[in-house]
């Protein structure tokens, strides 16, 4: 009686099961004509409904951001790259590093993004004829420039312009022979696939299955099958044959050597990682020089991704013609004169670091003011580039409140939200939140696997995050938590009561322990130490409790893949619009921009990179918790709610849309 099928796989379970389901009216038809069902039973399951899920490390399906598992295949690649970043740099050593993907080239691409790799093979971007002489002397540059690393990653589908595949072992006999560089290969192979999964793969995983069974739910003999897919951090539904028919596109296009059409058929986010890693990877002679200044800080606490953010900043200001300029310890630094010009190699090998290297203050300039308008004078700054959490909005909002006593401060600013609490109004993912939701799951699952064979444990874990629930709340769902108290989702006494009884029945079946999180400033009497009290005298007899502060361990580590490609989309795409807007208000010699766009934060609203100006933000903000007023993830914590099993009312439920895939929606610009 089973007529709702949920296929999580690649585009083969999925091609699969949309034929299995036009042919299930034949074969209903043969099992009557054999006798193995009556016709009633025909005429009761006449229909099968249909969603996917797109599981495949690849990402080589069309028309979804991403499809599960590829963050997590991404980590693992990372994770190799740091480590053999570290033995070539003692060693003086050229590394040509082969992972997977045999048609698409996403994991390649990515992780040179990432990575900052000298040289990159992908099967939809064939070299030029003659690429062994350019590849060879783009590395016998680098490494004269005093580079100890070189790092050329292949994607074992690489060919060149006739189709020829190009392999590892080529790549490095190449090298060894031309350049007499001391080269290892190594192949990533099915390391790839394992490993336990990133938390923006569980969150990711849970939000599609929960949208698979809703739309599963809703589906009418007439509604198409369809997959369930992320585009930016909204749920859509997409007409499963579509995306299936453009992935098909994409390998004949590549098979007919159509390859600039390949690039546009996989979207254009491929289309932006290839376009960005060309623009970073290597400095092009700039013929212009422009007469604008640009200098870049890091202002409030430490998020990884701060540095990926930065050096692409720095490149693209520099390939833009600008004069680049950074400054350390923020607006203090600024103020004080801590501000030295930068030029394109000294940002190498920043990508992979985490904190900030430029150092990072909480001072906001209104402390300092006069010292920082006379140093903008001094180093003629024409534009300002913050990269930072709630002090850097605020610290920039301040400047533009003080445009009306000093003309030097009519400049173009722009904020990038860089803070692992995620509460910076005008984005929904603020730079280092994936970073520290990673590092508090990790803890996590640590933590719940010390209780394994002991007896009955509840642990009560403190998150960081300030007054905005958005770790505890993520982290909660990455784990697997019994409950997340944060303090946007008021709670009261007879919460705490309903939380505790519902894990005392949980922990009196076969469940061995409970897991409840607990942002930092989430309530003012329900502390960490009140919780515990409360747990441990009401399941006395049932479990006992430990309690965990996580701490600053959330702040550190080394950025992952998603928050150094996202610092690096953020850099390049803000000193863009700042290049744009410097031209618009370039008068006479000198710049002058008043106007409220002139001083904007960048951040992903949904599905596109937008930018706001931080006087409307200000309408939004509430400035004594230091949080926007609304909070996107909130509907998160419904999923969390049925994931912990209790019973919810599913009205509140957003369900994803409907939407086409079609070449023309591909080549939509969403940044």
């Amino acid at each position: 009686g089973i007529t709702n099928l949920c296929v999580i796989g690649g585009d083969g379970s999925l091609t699969g099961a949309d034929i299995f389901r036009t042919e299930w009216g034949g074969l209903l038809e043969e099992l009557v004509k054999s006798g193995k069902i009556t016709e009633d039973v025909a005429k009761k399951y006449c229909h099968l409904n249909i969603v996917g899920l797109v599981g495949s490390i690849d990402n080589d399906f069309c028309g979804t951001d991403m499809t599960i598992g590829t963050d997590s295949a991404l980590h693992r690649i990372m994770e190799v790259i740091d480590a053999i970043t570290t033995t070539a740099q003692s060693h003086q050593r050229t590394f040509v590093l082969e992972v997977m993907g045999r048609h698409c080239g996403y994991l390649a691409l990515v992780s040179a993004l990432a990575s900052g790799a000298d040289w990159l093979f992908i099967p939809e971007a064939p070299p030029e004829d003659g690429w062994e002489d350019f590849m060879c002397e783009r590395l016998g540059e680098t490494r004269s420039r005093g580079s100890r690393l070189n790092i050329i990653i292949i994607a074992e589908g690489a060919i060149d312009r006739h189709g020829k595949p190009i392999t590892s072992g080529y790549v490095k006999d190449l090298v060894v022979q031309r350049l007499g560089f001391d080269t290892r290969v190594t192949v990533l192979g099915h390391v790839q696939r394992g490993g336990t999964p990133s938390a923006f793969d569980r969150v990711l995983s849970s939000k599609m299955g929960m949208e698979a069974v809703m739309a599963l739910l809703e589906a009418t003999p007439d509604t198409p099958a369809c997959v369930v897919s992320l585009s930016g951090n909204q749920s859509v539904r997409l007409p499963l044959m579509e995306c299936v028919q453009v992935t098909k596109d994409v390998q004949k296009a590549m098979d007919e050597k159509r390859f600039e059409e390949a690039i546009q058929l996989r979207g254009r986010s491929f289309e932006n990682n290839w376009n960005i890693y060309k623009l970073l990877a290597h400095q092009k002679t700039t013929q212009r020089k422009t007469p604008f200044g640009l200098a870049i800080l890091n202002v409030g606490a430490p998020a990884a991704g701060m540095n990926a953010a930065v050096r692409s900043a720095v490149r693209i200001g520099i390939s833009q013609g600008h004069t680049v300029y950074v400054a350390n310890d923020g607006f203090e630094g600024l103020a004080k004169g801590q501000i030295r010009e930068v030029g394109w190699h000294d940002v190498a090998g920043w990508l992979g670091r985490g904190g900030s290297m430029l150092g990072t203050k909480r001072t906001l300039p209104k402390t300092c003011l006069e010292k920082i308008v006379e140093n903008v004078r001094k180093f003629n700054i024409h534009g300002l580039l913050v990269v930072g959490g709630f002090e850097a909005y605020e610290g920039v909002l301040q400047l533009v409140e003080a445009r009306g006593q000093y003309e030097e401060l009519c400049i173009v600013m722009c904020v990038i939200p860089a803070t692992i609490s995620n509460n910076v109004p005008g984005t929904d993912f603020s730079l280092g939140c994936d970073t520290a939701v990673n590092a508090a799951m990790e803890s996590c699952d640590r933590i719940k696997q010390s209780a394994s064979g002991t007896k009955r444990r509840v642990f009560i874990v403190e998150t960081m995050g300030g007054y905005c629930g958005y770790l505890s709340t993520v982290t909660g769902i990455a784990v697997g938590a019994d409950a997340a108290y944060v303090y946007e989702d008021p709670f009261t006494i007879h919460d705490l009561k309903a939380n505790v009884e519902h894990l005392t029945e949980k922990m009196k079946t076969d469940i061995q322990r409970g897991l409840v999180l607990r942002n930092e400033k989430c309530h003012e009497h329900y502390t960490t130490e009140f919780l515990y009290n409360l747990y441990s005298s009401e399941g006395r007899g049932v479990f006992d409790c430990r309690i965990n502060v996580l701490g600053h361990l959330q702040q550190g580590g080394a950025p992952t893949p998603f928050d150094r490609n996202y610092g690096t989309k953020l850099g390049v795409k803000a000193v863009l619009w700042m290049s744009e807007k410097l031209g618009q208000a370039y008068r006479k010699g000198r710049v002058f921009a008043n106007s409220a766009d002139s001083a904007c934060v960048i951040g992903l609203r949904k599905k596109v990179v937008a930018f706001s100006p931080v006087t409307e933000l200000k309408k939004v903000t509430d400035f004594e918790h230091r949080l926007p007023q609304d909070q996107w993830w909130l509907n998160l914590r419904l999923m969390l709610k049925m994931l912990a099993n209790y019973q919810i009312s599913l009205t509140e439920y957003v369900a994803g849309k409907m939407e086409h895939v079609t070449r023309r929606t591909l080549s939509i610009e969403k940044g």
